[in-house]
This record gives C-alpha cells, sequence and structure tokens, in this order.
C-alpha cells in the first residue's frame, strides 16, 4: 500500500488505549483550559485520525510562515497549509506548560486533547496578512476562508498535542466517519491496490457520479473512496447529513457492489482553493488512496480562482517530489444531448452549450425548494427526492 505522507506508517495522535485516556482526562481537569475556535478544534480532530500524518501536534510561527511561502516546514517537512491553533484570549493559559484544549462544538466544552505548549506567540498584522494571501490568494473579507481565518485571533499556540475524542464527528456521523488509519484497513481488508478517492463537499449529481466512474476506467482502480467534509461549511451549503443520505442512496442504486467505500473526515472547509487542493491530496494519501480527483474549481468558491489552478499547482516540482498521490484531472462534466451520456466538456469539443443539460446551482435550489423534478440527466431521481425533501422544509420553516 502507498505509504503515508513523510513516514514508513501512519501517526495518529489519537490515545488508543483507554486507560492511557482516561488518566489524561483525569489530568485535564486539573489544567489551564483553553476552548478552541471551530478551526483549532477540526485541526487536532485531523491529527488525531492520522489525516496529518507525520505532524505530532500545532506549527509555532516560524513553521507556519514557512509553509506559508515554501510550503515546507523549517525542517523541509513538505506541508501545503499551516496547522495552527491560534486565540484572541491567552489569558487562562499564560504561562502553562501543558493545557487542556476544550471542544467549542458540542454543549458543555468537553475536553478536546491536551497540549504541550512549547510556545505562545503572536502574528503580528502584517503577517497575518502574508499567511491569509498566500494561502487564500486574497485578503477579500468577502471570501469565506479569509474571513474565518482573519477572526481566529493573533495569539499562536504551538507544541504536541494528545487526542482523547472525535468531537462530533463520531456520534453524529457514526455510519460515516472514518479515520485514516480506518480507511487504510478496509482497503487492505477489500484486497484494493489502485484506490481513488473522490472529495466532496456537496451532494452528488449525475455528473459527479460519472467523473468517479471515468476516472476509475481511466487509472484502472480497483475501488473509489467518497471522502466527504462532514465539518462547517460556509451558509447555504447542503448540510452534512443530507449530503451523506444523498451519496449512499446514488452508491446503492448506480454503483457496483463493492467498488465504492462511503466515508468522511473532521474538517471545517477552507475554500483556499489550490493550496487546500494540496492538502486533500496529503490527505488521500494518508488514508491509502493512490490517486485524487481534482475537478475544475476543486476547493474554490465565487469567482476568487481560475478554473484550473487547483490543477495547475500540482505542477510545481516541490509538490511532485513530496507526494507519492497521483492527480487525476478533471474537467467539468455534464450530460451531452449529442451523445446521450456525461462527458467532460474537454472530451465534446464540436458540442455547444445548448448541447449539454446544465443548470446552475441557484436553479437547482429553485426548482427542488419548488417541488420541481430535476431533469433525470442532470440528477438521479432518487438523489433529488432527498435533496427536494430537504429544501421545501427549509422553504417551510
Amino acid at each position: 500500500m502507498i505509504k503515508p505522507h513523510g513516514a514508513d506508517i501512519l501517526k495518529p495522535l489519537f490515545i488508543e488505549n483507554s486507560v492511557e485516556r482516561n488518566a489524561l482526562l483525569e489530568e485535564a481537569a486539573s489544567l489551564p483550559a483553553l476552548i478552541l475556535n471551530s478551526a483549532s478544534a477540526a485541526n487536532a480532530v485531523m491529527l488525531g485520525a492520522g489525516y496529518f500524518t507525520p505532524l505530532e501536534g500545532y506549527m509555532n510561527v516560524a513553521d507556519t510562515l514557512s509553509v506559508t511561502e515554501k510550503m515546507q516546514t523549517e525542517n523541509g517537512l513538505f506541508w501545503p497549509v499551516p496547522c495552527i491553533n491560534c486565540t484572541d484570549d491567552i489569558t487562562a493559559i499564560e504561562g502553562s506548560s501543558t493545557i487542556a484544549l476544550l471542544d467549542p462544538n458540542i454543549e458543555g466544552n468537553p475536553v478536546l486533547a491536551i497540549q504541550n505548549v512549547e510556545a505562545i506567540e503572536s502574528l503580528s498584522e502584517a503577517q497575518i496578512n502574508l499567511v491569509t494571501k498566500q494561502i487564500f490568494g486574497t485578503l477579500d473579507t468577502g471570501h469565506p476562508g479569509v474571513k474565518t481565518f482573519k477572526g481566529l485571533g493573533k495569539y499562536l499556540i504551538s507544541g504536541p498535542i494528545k487526542v482523547l475524542n472525535y468531537s462530533y464527528f463520531e456520534t453524529d456521523f457514526a455510519s460515516t466517519f472514518r479515520t485514516a488509519l480506518q480507511i487504510r484497513n478496509q482497503i487492505e481488508q477489500n484486497n484494493w491496490e489502485t484506490v481513488v478517492a473522490f472529495q466532496t463537499r456537496n451532494p452528488m449529481h449525475r455528473a459527479h457520479e460519472e467523473l468517479c466512474k471515468i476516472a476509475q476506467e481511466s487509472i484502472n482502480a480497483d475501488g473509489i473512496l467518497i471522502h466527504m467534509l462532514l465539518g462547517r461549511l460556509k451558509p447555504g451549503d447542503i448540510p452534512a447529513d443530507i449530503r451523506d443520505a444523498a451519496i449512499r442512496k446514488m452508491v446503492e442504486l448506480y454503483f457496483p457492489k463493492n467498488t465504492v467505500m462511503v466515508t468522511g473526515y473532521g474538517f471545517d472547509m477552507l475554500y483556499a482553493g489550490p493550496r487546500e487542493a494540496v492538502l486533500h491530496a496529503v490527505f488521500r494519501q494518508n488514508a491509502g488512496c493512490t490517486h485524487l480527483i481534482v475537478g475544475r474549481d476543486h476547493a474554490g468558491v465565487g469567482d476568487f480562482y481560475g478554473p484550473f489552478d487547483a490543477q495547475t499547482i500540482f505542477d510545481n516540482n516541490t509538490i511532485i517530489d513530496a507526494l507519492d498521490i497521483e492527480i487525476f484531472k478533471a474537467d467539468h462534466t455534464a450530460y451531452s444531448k449529442k451523445l446521450n451520456k456525461v462527458v467532460m466538456l474537454r472530451d465534446a469539443t464540436d458540442h455547444t452549450k445548448e448541447d449539454f443539460v446544465m443548470l446552475s446551482g441557484t436553479r437547482v435550489r429553485d426548482m427542488l425548494a419548488a417541488g420541481e423534478d430535476l431533469p433525470p440527466e442532470f440528477a438521479r431521481p432518487e438523489v433529488a427526492e432527498i435533496l427536494m425533501s430537504y429544501y421545501q422544509q427549509e422553504e417551510n420553516l
């Protein structure tokens, strides 16, 4: 199986031994505590689940700036997006060597992890702007990722962590949330050697379904990992439980049995376009996948990135040298009325816009809210039914 990034074996930071974990939870009760923001909590979950292998905790200012500018830590480890624990208030933890990290997303703020504090530093406004511009490509607070990042706080707490639970992901998405190690183990049990991953934060329409099948056929993959983001999204995005139900129904009815794993991971969407696409590749290599589908405007939002920026970034020699996972570069896909099948637009050079069945996201939402059936060429009826129920419920609130 493909090796994890930067290590011979996966390095999840979750404490598996229940005796040790309970002892740490008892210890945490007497420690200075910091309530994390959702972004830092998501980083802890990803560290615990092994997706951030080989990181051992949160980065300091030097590593944060090095990753920002060179996609490498100070010691030369390739990493595309800083893994940081930021806050705007260090009053409760100042001068502490060990602190309890509390979960902001569960009532009562239970302990999520324990951190050994190596340093508490502050980022200047100029440094925050530098990180923002390099990672997101813009300082425009109309970008949801920029707005979130710039509101996290200037204090940066670095050091290794021990993760004690997986927040709400393991309970709210018990059938879907999987760690990188669990996915690796399942791939091994399936005897899959070539595995293509599909990243999604949205329900999957016919075009997405066929894109997975096109990629699988093109690389002769043994299986497909449909890997959905389960964390926070921007307003207007479809909740994870609805996406989960829709995707599972599509896989059940329209993919051959035992060829697809439907799973999810506990991370908040960054909307960082190219940089986030590279981070997605690291996740999937750590999960045991050999290929990742990178489509048009992968991890993008609005008009902040070019349609293929998230593909061309993988032509960077630093990335080529660092990662073993391969990228399947995909174009936008749509149903061709001429050919009576879903195709990638780049393969249909003799088509005009009118030859495709294409709907805007706004039009899809309006149709579903009004109880109108989506064209079967655009969405499987069983999937559309799940989405329609959700939008009509939202409309009536």
